[in-house]
């Protein structure tokens, strides 16, 4: 019996060891990212026009990373402190932490150097090289084309100072564990030419991030097999609860009976200052949506139609859902 007790305490031993082995090395080597690359980007007008369209319009960054005005439908920004940051994303929205959006502005960003800056959007790793999680879509970034995250940087660089300073983000065990994990090093690529549709709209789609809010997830936050782009993510409005539409092609409960002029149209009509959406005030618990039509509704018609193009080669999946909740007092 003596010898089985020195067996089952050194299988103890050994345990604890591995394990805390293998906490130190979580803690410790990851995030295995490089250190961040040797940028000089030139602020030229080109960049900084480009870089304006992309993060207001295609990536949406600001719709993040500024303050929401929730009475009209589709929300406004406030353009007077864009990227100031600050919006939380959190325990109490079902996030595993409270994850705080960045200040953009120079006030914050500018004493981050280009390639810093690159690496965060593109990797996920603070100028610290602590890591991020992923409600920035950076796992998504880091498949675009890098003159796309270096148009967008040189836009930021030209935004008005916004003075705000935005709490620490913080993941309580076992995220502050598994975090570490998350970043890894960009596979980037080429932008593909406007003339190849379904090919430019599948990669605006990855930029656009749709995929993240239009699918659901489980307990553990990764996507439902099966069920990619069929809607059904969960997101708080003030007042209540709604989940994000089907945008595959299925012709009941998806996009499929949409041609491309009614897709189009969805997101032109934010445009229309008659348009009664754009001018009807809410109050908290009536049918509004997270949904950033505003900013999208800036788009160029020709990127809309890829996106449209690429929608419709998605496999159909029927899936119907109660869209708006009403929070109950």
């Amino acid at each position: 019996m003596k010898l089985i007790g020195k067996i089952a305490a050194a299988l103890v031993g050994i345990i604890v060891l591995l394990v805390g082995g293998l906490l130190i090395y979580v803690n410790t080597a990851l995030p295995a990212v490089d250190d961040a690359p040797e940028l000089a980007i030139e602020i030229t007008p080109e960049r900084v026009a480009r870089g304006q369209y992309l993060a207001n319009h295609v990536y949406a960054c600001t719709d993040c990373h500024s303050d929401r005005d929730y009475s009209q439908f589709g929300h406004t920004l406030d353009e007077e402190n864009l990227g100031k940051g600050g919006n939380l994303f959190g325990l109490d929205h079902g996030f595993p932490g409270d994850y705080y959006a960045k200040n953009l502005t120079p006030y914050n960003l500018g004493e981050w150097s280009d390639g810093e800056i690159y690496r965060a959007v593109t990797a996920g790793v603070r100028k610290d090289g602590s890591p991020m999680f992923p409600i920035m879509p950076y796992t998504n970034y880091s498949k675009v084309d890098p003159e796309d995250i270096y148009d967008i940087i040189a836009y930021l660089r030209t935004l008005e100072p916004v003075v705000n300073d935005v709490p620490e983000s913080s993941s309580p065990f076992p995220m502050s564990l598994i975090i570490n994990t998350i970043p890894t090093n960009p596979t980037m690529s080429k932008r593909p030419d406007i003339s190849d549709k379904i090919a430019y709209g599948k990669y605006l789609v990855t930029a656009a991030s749709c995929a993240d809010c239009h699918t659901p997830i489980d307990e553990r936050g990764a996507h439902l097999p099966g069920m990619d782009f069929a809607g059904g993510m969960e997101f708080q409005v003030p007042g209540g609860f709604v989940k994000s539409a089907n945008i595959t092609p299925d012709m009941e409960t998806g996009i499929g009976a949409w041609n491309e002029e009614a897709f189009v149209a969805a997101f032109k009509r934010f445009q229309d200052p008659e348009n009664a959406i754009n001018t009807n005030t809410l109050t908290p618990g009536e049918f509004n949506t997270s949904m950033p039509w505003r900013p999208y509704s800036k788009m160029n018609e020709e990127d809309l139609r890829a996106i449209y193009a690429y929608l419709r080669t998605l496999t159909p999946v029927s899936h119907t859902m109660e869209r708006f909740v009403a929070a109950s007092d």
